[in-house]
């Protein structure tokens, strides 16, 4: 039996890990993306200790120093998890079941999909939502991001390292990046700005050819592109969470205290699938040691008698 078993492998998941194993309990991080979704990201300069480094090398720098500890890794997809009269958690995975005295969800979010005509019959035909994946792919062609967060700038930015050119489409009145992300976006003559504007349908013969407008642009409501990039921000991963009795707010976030403890005693959470406003790679490492010292705590301080058994 694993004192905390950690369901998430993305950095989150990794810094709970090494932080538990510091405080000697004997610690699983179980996961089906090894890294989690900070490896889709091309450019990470705002990480403490590192001027820029790719998410990819963030990843294995945290993957290397957890498992510099005795934590086990196990490359699954959790699809259960419940507790035993006898106090312990059963995690089950498509492989196997793992026992634990406490459990960390680390489990991050999904994209949200542009749900439009034409999005599923030209996915991976056009329709990406990956620009470390599928920016080489455009090189001198024209393609469109929508979306206007943080997250879209950067993929615009990296795109038009490639892309002859570069639209960003946003519902809204204005983008919202980070002012220095803001200030590369204006700088970089391939990137045009389309505010109040919807993409309302995604054309195409083999591969997509035009976005459908709800707004006009440039007297047409139709969009010449040769590919369409998706940053509409995420879904959390927390059915696990919500079947385990774990409060969940309107959006499916994992309601935790400022020490990352849930509703479920026992039950920790960190990282984006949490309901904490500000996600970043840095924010989630923290709420992932502030789980596994409360991890730990509930761990010593409890004189619970687990007799749960593999079955």
């Amino acid at each position: 039996m694993y004192d905390v078993a950690i369901i998430g492998s993305g950095v989150t998941g990794y810094a709970a890990a090494m932080y538990a194993a510091r405080l000697d309990l004997a610690a699983v991080v179980i996961g089906d993306v090894d890294g989690g979704t900070i490896t889709l990201t091309d450019d990470v300069a705002n990480y403490p200790g590192y001027i820029q480094l790719t998410g990819q090398e963030l990843a294995g720098k945290l993957r290397e120093h957890a498992l510099d500890y005795p934590v086990t890794l196990d490359t699954d997809l959790v699809t259960e998890v419940f507790r035993s009269k006898e106090d312990c958690f059963y995690v089950v995975t498509e492989k196997k079941t793992f026992l634990a005295k406490s459990v960390i969800i680390a489990t991050g979010m999904k994209e949200r999909e542009l749900e439009v005509p034409g999005h599923n019959e030209f996915r991976n035909r056009g329709v990406s939502y990956c620009a470390l994946c599928d920016a080489p792919l455009y090189k001198d062609k024209v393609v469109a991001v929508v979306g206007g967060s943080d997250s879209a700038a950067k993929e615009a930015l990296l795109l038009a390292k490639y892309c002859q050119k570069v639209y960003i489409i946003y519902r809204r009145e204005k983008i919202r990046p980070e002012p220095i992300n803001a200030e590369r976006i204006e700088r970089e003559p391939k990137i045009e700005v389309i505010t109040k504007t919807n993409v309302t349908e995604i054309i195409g013969d083999q591969k997509v050819n035009r976005l459908r407008l709800d707004n006009p642009y440039k007297h047409s409501d139709t969009l010449t592109v040769d590919g369409v990039f998706i940053a509409i921000g995420g879904i959390p991963n927390s059915q696990l969470a919500g079947k385990m009795g774990v409060l969940l707010n309107e959006k499916g976030e994992i309601i935790i205290d400022r020490a990352s403890r849930t509703n479920v005693e026992g039950v920790f959470a960190a990282g984006d699938v949490v309901d904490t406003e500000f996600k970043q790679a840095i924010t989630g490492v923290a709420e992932g040691v502030h789980a596994a010292y409360q991890a730990y705590r509930y761990v010593n301080e409890h004189d619970f008698v687990f007799t749960c058994q593999q079955d």
